[in-house]
């Protein structure tokens, strides 16, 4: 087996830098911002960006002290319900790649990837592939792989971009320093007092003697990272539906101010559907308010999808037809419906312009924009007249010839030269209905070369060739 931990060691600042693009569109990496926790007489800093940290500021640094040194930072609270929901969301990501997925170490990510090379290629092909899309949702990181999770997470301490075997573990593991070991700080302390630096030398120390001075979780542990001691890890199971949420610094007055919120919750969502392998066929955005009740939009689809584009284009759509009665504070994003998602056949070589819209992609946009009641489909029905079916498909070898343009009313054909070509067919249906229909179909020719589809009454005798113009016009060949 092979583990790769995703190390995410700036999660909290990254879930607020996120929600800082939406605000301010790319400047939030430049803003110097420090999150604080604690109690309010003694507030220490959680974590700083670097643009606060070249201002001298520094996690564990109190927040006096921090306002005494500058005062251009901003102070946000650290929310430790926000840090699990962007852990959830990448867990529901990761379980793309893998189907054990655990999130039992705080600020990491472990997945099982040995059994998904066959699928997604070599380990440095999926490890770039991983890379690439923690860097599209904003979230920094570290990415380490080794025969067991344990070890994993251990290495990625130190680490990055580090793949061992079962022979390289023991001295990968060896060159760690104890304080970024995974022991317990007060264990890693007395160690060094006793001038150990490394973790290869607590592994030449006989056991009886840890065991006389340690916990019993020390050796665990140490056997763990080695692979000696089984330890499971609980996986992760994705939720049954989605919610994202962005809460504004203030208040929102415009619909085009929240397409960046939208943007970034439909990449989310997007995230959370490919871990899932489902589409998402409705979804709600809710716009909250201060000042009254929350107001919905609802974003439905004719089948499920689950592409990012998407499912942006179809909410702006909805969204910028949208009445807003008052600005907004919050901005939620809700899928409940998640059928399985089944991807559209492709051809083997794509005959579409570069340029060109895939037709559902179109279809979709052209709901948002124009409604739904504003865009139709052709389908077919059990009935014989003309007027009251629409046809589709490829028509089988033996049916009858039917026009391209049906006329919404028939006219009289006025020609001085008409040619039969084909014909007569009967169509008598409609008496149940009072819609009574008895006509004689032909294809003619005009004296032009067109051709067209007409009817006169049943049993009226018409010769092949010229014949009277006394037709009744219903639709033009093409």
């Amino acid at each position: 087996m092979q583990w790769a931990c995703v190390l995410l060691p700036q999660l909290a600042m990254d879930g607020v830098l996120r929600r800082r693009d939406v605000a301010v569109h790319g400047a939030a990496e430049d803003a110097a911002i420090a999150l604080v926790e604690g109690p309010m007489q003694r507030r220490t800093l959680h974590s700083v960006t670097p643009a606060a940290r070249a201002l001298g500021l520094k996690p564990g640094l109190s927040l006096a002290a921090a306002q005494a040194l500058s005062t251009r930072f901003e102070a946000i609270p650290y929310d430790a319900d926000d840090v699990e929901r962007w852990r959830a969301l990448l867990a529901a990501w990761a379980y793309r790649f893998s189907s054990q997925v655990s999130t039992e170490f705080p600020h990491a990510l472990l997945l099982e990837v040995g059994h998904s090379l066959r699928l997604f290629g070599p380990w440095p092909r999926l490890e770039a592939r991983l890379r690439e899309e923690l860097h599209a949702l904003g979230f920094r990181h570290r990415i380490v792989a080794a025969p067991n999770p344990h070890a994993a997470r251990v290495l990625a301490n130190v680490h990055d971009g580090l793949a061992v075997d079962e022979n390289a573990l023991r001295n990968a593991l060896g060159q760690l320093p104890l304080e970024r070991s995974g022991l317990p700080q007060q264990v890693a302390f007395s160690l060094s007092r006793m001038g150990l630096r490394k973790l290869r030398q607590v592994f030449a120390l006989p056991r009886d003697a840890i065991a006389r001075r340690f916990p019993k979780s020390v050796l665990e542990h140490l056997d763990a990272i080695r692979g000696e001691l089984a330890a499971p890890l609980q996986c992760y199971q994705p939720p049954q539906h989605f919610e994202g949420r962005i809460e504004f610094d203030s208040e929102v007055e415009s619909s085009q101010a929240l397409l960046f919120p939208l943007r970034r919750l439909s990449q989310d969502l997007a995230a959370f559907l490919a871990g899932r392998d489902g589409g998402v066929q409705r979804y709600t955005l809710v716009l909250e308010h201060e000042r009254c009740a929350d107001s919905e939009v609802e974003v439905g689809l004719l089948t499920p999808q689950r592409e990012a584009n998407m499912l942006f284009e179809l909410g702006r759509g909805r969204l910028e037809q949208a009445r807003l009665p008052a600005p907004v504070r919050g901005f939620r994003l809700v899928a409940r419906e998640l059928p399985p998602f089944v991807p559209a056949a492709r051809d083997l070589f794509e005959t579409r312009a570069q340029q060109d819209v895939p037709w559902p992609q179109l279809r979709e946009r052209l709901r948002a924009r124009l409604g739904d009641d504003a865009v139709h489909g052709i389908g077919h029905s059990p009935e014989h007249r003309p007027e009251r079916v629409s046809m589709t498909g490829k028509p089988s070898p033996d049916a009858r010839p039917r026009p391209g343009w049906l006329l919404p009313h028939v006219l009289p054909l006025r020609d001085h030269a008409l040619r039969v070509v084909a014909g007569p067919e009967r169509i008598e249906s409609g008496w149940w209905d009072g819609g009574d229909v008895r006509r004689d179909y032909y294809v003619v020719e005009t004296s032009l070369g067109q051709r067209a589809w007409a009817f006169c009454a049943a049993g009226e005798p018409v010769e092949t060739g010229p014949a009277p113009s006394h037709f009744m016009l219903h639709g033009w060949f093409a």
